[in-house]
């Protein structure tokens, strides 16, 4: 609470901030790093650009030979050198950029520093050098589920000005939710009242409800010193670890998704408003299918794995083995039972948006990721065998794994091939795969190695939700590190996977750190709006310099989309509204850009659709924040 209440006293300079970084956002400077900073003990590379095709073409930079690390206190310099061309001046496809790097690694002592091009007389942003840098980011990444939970009041005290009532609380909302094609009949009715927005919509899912509390009790797992009581959401003080009290919060409406035979219902409905309690319209559940049952036995499992380590949390950790067998039993027994939300082929048109893996590829890795954590639970050796038949039918083990939607699943099999059980033939077979197929695969140590990416974060395309993949390729090497594979040191492995996170944090080609309103927390150039019915335009939440407080911050926005583009209907017409927002030419960025531009700030709704480049989404924020963790301790 301490540190929250500097918080609020930074509050009262909000409106100075929030001015700073608008000013800041338009002169951007051509040197490109970390804008929060680096760990000492990493590497430390700034980046220079020298843009030749897209928005900031015009802005031509050509570094000086004279470079120096400077100190903002003492105005000193503690290191000097020379830039050095990426590929000998080429200019990268993604960036449309010409791109030198500065390497001041041997600069260790904690302080606050710019990049000085001396010739030049230009400052990168200013940053920080120390062991602790990233902690208070976490925090804010993490502060973001709290801010996401439905059903919940968040409070002056530990909000700030993104206070709010609690949301779909209402009659005929979530304790009163009724079967989206059923809404009249009181026998559907249920208290489903809960759980976290998905992300900048306010619905409800429940298999990627189930992959969140994976992810986070994973990374939970891998460096539970990390996560400490302190982290000022509700329960912080309470003696527990404030991410264990985060995931329950998502188990609780977990649990009441579940049907007495063990199925689980599939997704909810929820009311859009500004801000959340506003929201009015009755809520509407989607019925149980497959997908949705494998995906909570999977969570649910390794809940009670974890939680049974916590004395006061073992009733719970006993009842999440009990719901566990029974998802899964169901789910098993009934393998194709399909439920397509917002589609003609459930006649469910208008019940949340997107899909929820209900393809047969996809339930085969659901599956597998559900076999996996049923496995390390129960100790059965019947979820082994399931596991070695679904290993050789799924092929896990590929250079995309970490791009799709079952991101976690070699992840998953290396927590499997860790355990003591675990055949040590078939621990042996996951460890190797993962290394020659997914670490040392076409689009992971050959691209470092190679030095393929000029912004030293390679993916093989910029589409939809672009920074959750640069967080899971960053993981590719923080998940070496865990499992103890790879022939390369732990320190090699850091300063890779580091590299993604130092991209997300403004070492990129628009010089942006891609989470929100993080001005406060040392970004000087943060996402200043970004789509998500809360923080809509024309609220005191919009943007941050034009709106009394811009939006909350610390959530990861989807980043450059090359994809994006407006409705069709904008070709022919959308009627209403719609017409009159097709009539606002076309944002170039994010159109017509060089993939890794394709991105603006912005958040206009539909036809729009701002949502495929800057929309918030849970499971961007756990791929970065499992990521984040292992550089914070």
């Amino acid at each position: 609470m301490k540190l929250f209440a500097t918080f609020l006293v930074v509050l009262a300079l909000i409106g100075c901030s929030q001015s700073s970084n608008s000013a800041s956002a338009q002169t951007a400077p051509p040197i490109l790093v970390d804008q929060f900073g680096y760990l000492p003990t990493l590497e430390k590379v700034a980046i220079i650009k020298d843009p030749q095709t897209g928005f900031d073409a015009d802005k031509s930079f050509v570094p000086g030979q004279r470079y120096a690390v400077v100190n903002t206190a003492t105005g000193q310099s503690v290191y000097t050198g020379t830039p050095r061309a990426w590929k000998n001046g080429k200019v990268d496809t993604a960036s449309g950029d010409r791109v030198w790097h500065f390497d001041f690694s041997s600069v260790r002592a904690p302080g606050r520093y710019v990049i000085r091009d001396l010739d030049k007389r230009v400052d990168s942003y200013a940053f920080e050098i120390s062991p602790n840098v990233y902690k208070p980011v976490l925090k804010a990444a993490f502060k973001t589920f709290y801010l996401q939970r439905a059903g919940y009041e968040k409070t002056r005290a530990l909000a700030g000005p993104w206070s709010d009532g609690a949301s779909h609380l209402g009659r005929g909302q979530d304790p009163q939710a009724r079967l989206f094609n059923r809404p009249r009949d009181a026998s559907t009715q249920r208290d489903l009242r809960g759980g976290w927005y998905d992300a900048g919509d306010y619905n409800k899912y429940t298999s990627w409800t189930a992959d969140y509390i994976r992810e986070l009790l994973g990374a939970y797992l891998e460096n539970p010193n990390v996560w400490t009581d302190d982290f000022e959401i509700p329960e912080s003080g309470n003696g527990v670890p404030d991410l264990l009290d985060e995931v329950k919060w998502g188990l609780d409406w977990l649990e009441r998704m579940q049907n007495k035979d063990g199925s689980m219902l599939s997704v909810m409905g929820l009311s859009s408003g500004s801000p959340p309690s506003s929201a009015k319209k009755p809520s509407l559940y989607g019925p149980q299918n497959t997908s949705a049952s494998f995906s909570a036995a999977g969570a649910f499992a390794i809940a009670s794995k974890v939680f049974s380590r916590v004395p006061r949390f073992e009733a719970d950790a006993k009842r999440y083995a009990s719901r566990a067998e029974k998802a899964w039993l169901w789910a098993e027994a009934n393998p194709n039972v399909k439920f397509w939300n917002n589609d003609p082929r459930s006649n469910s048109d208008g019940l949340a948006a997107g899909q929820q893996e209900v393809e047969a590829d996809r339930l085969a890795k659901k599956k597998l990721i559900a076999a996996v954590h049923m496995s390390v639970l129960t100790g059965d050796a019947y979820f082994d065998g399931v596991i070695g038949r679904l290993y050789q039918t799924v092929k896990p083990m590929t250079a995309n794994s970490p791009d799709g939607f079952e991101r976690t699943l070699a992840a998953d099999l290396l927590y499997y091939a860790r355990q003591g059980k675990t055949s040590p033939r078939v621990s042996a077979r996951i460890k190797r795969d993962y290394v020659s197929k997914v670490l040392n695969g076409h689009n992971g140590w050959p691209t470092k190695q190679n030095d393929e990416d000029a912004y030293r974060a390679f993916v093989d395309g910029y589409w939809w939700g672009s920074n959750s993949t640069k967080a899971k390729r960053g993981a590719v090497y923080t998940q070496a590190i865990v499992a103890g594979v790879g022939n390369r040191s732990r320190t090699e492995y850091l300063n890779a996977a580091a590299d993604y996170l130092h991209y997300i944090h403004g070492a990129n080609p628009l010089n942006k750190a891609y989470l929100s309103n993080m001005g406060r927390y040392g970004a000087e150039n943060s996402v200043k709006e970004f789509y998500h019915a809360w923080f809509q335009n024309g609220s005191v939440w919009d943007a941050v310099g034009s709106s009394r407080y811009g939006p909350a911050p610390g959530f990861l926005v989807g980043g450059p989309n090359q994809y994006y583009e407006r409705d069709n209907c904008c070709n022919s017409t959308c009627g209403g509204a719609g017409d009159k927002l097709c009539k606002i030419p076309v944002k170039s960025p994010p159109s017509g850009q060089p993939p890794a531009k394709s991105y603006t700030d912005f958040n206009e709704t539909w036809p729009i659709n701002s949502w495929e480049v800057t929309e918030n989404s849970n499971s961007y924020q756990v791929a970065y924040i499992r990521l984040l963790s292992k550089f914070t301790r």
